[in-house]
């Protein structure tokens, strides 16, 4: 019954295009779309384009948790380091992040560590926010008791700040999630010859509608992957959080 409940809405998705499609030469129909999704990406671009994005997503998401957190956490102890350094966090992310990339790319090229820095640029403010709001709202009677009971240093550390604070850091990374891609792919777009963003747009250019679709299909299905992998990490490190039960889920 699950099962039918989680498909429903996909399989009228799909019924509602495929009954819509052919009106226009820009809008193919499922069947085509699947035929190009399985002609283009189960070859060679699967390796020269998929994998390098997966991977400069990942890169850029990796290097966003470590700085989000590894920030985060001496800001949101220390009250006077959040009003010295809170306007200009406020400032540097009210700044859209496509907006850095041509300052990006002058700065470092337009390599793989342009697109990195784009992702890194996206991705380290929900984070970082997060962990700072997470850490500021730790429980006054925990830490009376840590120290009491001369809890300090490391074991305070990874006992009560950062596992108290973890359900906040968790939202910021699941936010950050969805920006890096979003970044990924428009970073591609910018003087690269290799990337999901890249081909996609290449496909437009040539008219390759069904191929554009099949592209814009495999973002989706990537996004959806990774929340997917996502959403089991989180339960495995809020298992204390949910409760056993929901750690089984």
């Amino acid at each position: 019954m699950r099962a039918i409940r989680l498909l429903l809405l996909p399989a009228v998705l799909v019924l509602a295009w495929w009954a819509i499609s052919g009106s226009s030469f820009y809008l193919p129909g499922p069947a085509a779309v699947a035929r190009a999704f399985a002609d283009t990406w189960f070859s060679e671009r699967l390796v020269d384009d998929v994998l390098p994005s997966a991977g400069r997503l990942l890169a850029g998401y990796a290097v966003a948790g470590l700085l989000g957190v590894g920030l985060g956490v001496p800001i949101g102890l220390s009250r006077r380091l959040r009003a010295t350094l809170e306007p200009v966090l406020e400032f540097f992310r009210a700044i859209p992040p496509p907006v850095l990339v041509p300052l990006i790319m002058l700065l470092v090229g337009i390599d793989t560590p342009m697109k990195v820095l784009v992702i890194v640029s996206g991705c380290l403010w929900p984070i970082l926010l997060n962990t700072v709001e997470g850490v500021r709202a730790l429980d006054e009677v925990l830490a009376d008791t840590c120290r009491m009971y001369g809890v300090r240093g490391v074991s305070r550390m990874r006992r009560f700040v950062l596992r108290g604070a973890s359900p906040q850091i968790m939202t910021g990374l699941r936010q950050a999630l969805s920006i890096g891609i979003i970044l990924m792919v428009i970073s591609e777009m910018f003087a690269s010859s290799s990337g999901l963003g890249f081909t996609i747009v290449l496909f437009q250019r040539g008219f390759q509608i069904a191929e554009m679709w099949s592209g814009i299909l495999l973002l989706g299905l990537l996004g959806f992957g990774l929340s997917l992998l996502f959403r089991r990490l989180e339960r495995w490190v809020l298992s204390w959080y949910y409760g056993t039960g929901a750690a089984r889920a």
